[in-house]
């Protein structure tokens, strides 16, 4: 069994490729068991339970070619102890001997697959002239979905708000340059007003975007608040926009931007217009209209996990190995 470091996988996932590997990969489909999603108390934390952590097991396969399994934990509280939030490990197996064939930096796999997923889904709801992007949140995944925009959308002028601009204009400062304009921003309303796509990545459980600033023809672009009781944007955002998820298995259950405006009679469960799958395959339309606001809310799908693995896997081995997902 070969093990594959973050470096590796970063270096085999670049964006344009891989988001058409998630592309092909959500056409085909392949068996998807229902995460398990484990809460962890963190004895002795100050600010339990926000700090309590989250262990995930998520499993996916293709019959007769590959198998896997991401183990990720989620500790929120580390941000305190210097140490990554989000960590884990891909095992990748064949699933015709179940024999394993990679560890993979299950950190680096996640964090690619979930902006070229967010990437994949802005080419279907984002407008193709969009240029301006507002990035909220400054932490590992931020400037992972600020390149995965930019691969598929003309993005060349960049904002980043996080509720430390410290920390923001340093991460504006490593990504400005070559064709993108980046600085930081301390107006955010100001900031999502102004921008053509708005990608949220962060762990709040209060609203951060709000309805009433959105501006027709405008793309939102929701990744962080992974529980049922966490939430990036409003009732208000959410009423105004033509609402997708990655999987409504996923997000129907977990994400608290979809779970609690349905609560709220603000959304209805068919009100959602679709899945990325049913983009893929053409089995429900994008975008419609030029000032149409489209959300797009991504709770991460094994499915993901399972073509980017597969993508590091074929790239770091010999030439001529085929695709297994294809």
């Amino acid at each position: 069994m070969r093990l594959i470091a973050a470096s590796e996988v970063e270096q085999a996932l670049d964006f344009p490729a891989l988001v058409e590997r998630l592309r092909t990969a959500f056409r085909a489909g392949c068996t998807v068991p229902p995460r398990h999603h484990h809460h962890v108390h963190v004895p002795d934390s100050p600010d339990a339970p926000a700090s309590d952590a989250t262990l995930l097991l998520m499993p996916a396969w293709v019959e007769g070619r590959f198998m896997g399994v991401k183990i990720v934990s989620v500790f929120p509280g580390n941000a305190a102890r210097g140490v990554d939030s989000v960590l884990g490990t891909y095992v990748l197996l064949s699933a015709q001997t179940g024999q394993p064939l990679a560890a993979l930096d299950g950190r680096m796999l996640t964090l690619r697959r979930t902006a070229a997923a967010s990437a994949l889904a802005a080419k279907y709801l984002a407008r193709t002239d969009s240029h301006r992007m507002l990035m909220v949140g400054t932490g590992a995944l931020a400037s992972q979905l600020v390149l995965a925009h930019a691969s598929v959308r003309p993005i060349r002028e960049v904002l980043i708000w996080g509720r430390n601009f410290d920390k923001a204009e340093r991460l504006a400062k490593v990504l400005d340059g070559r064709r993108l304009s980046v600085r930081a921003a301390r107006d955010l309303e100001a900031a999502v007003t102004g921008a053509d796509v708005i990608s949220c990545a962060t762990m709040t459980r209060e609203p951060l975007v709000l309805g009433r600033w959105l501006k027709p023809g405008q793309h939102l672009d929701l990744v962080g608040a992974y529980t049922v009781d966490m939430r990036e944007a409003d009732d208000e955002a959410v009423s105004k926009a033509r609402v997708y998820v990655d999987t409504r298995a996923g997000a129907l259950k977990e994400a608290g931007d979809i779970v609690q405006p349905i609560r709220n009679g603000v959304l209805q469960e068919a009100e959602v217009a679709g899945e990325l799958a049913e983009l893929a395959q053409g089995r429900v339309a994008g975008r419609s209209y030029h000032n149409q606001i489209t959300l797009f809310k991504s709770v991460g799908t094994a499915l993901e996990d399972l073509a980017a693995a597969v993508m590091v896997f074929e790239r770091t081995r010999s030439p001529g190995s085929g695709d297994a997902l294809r």
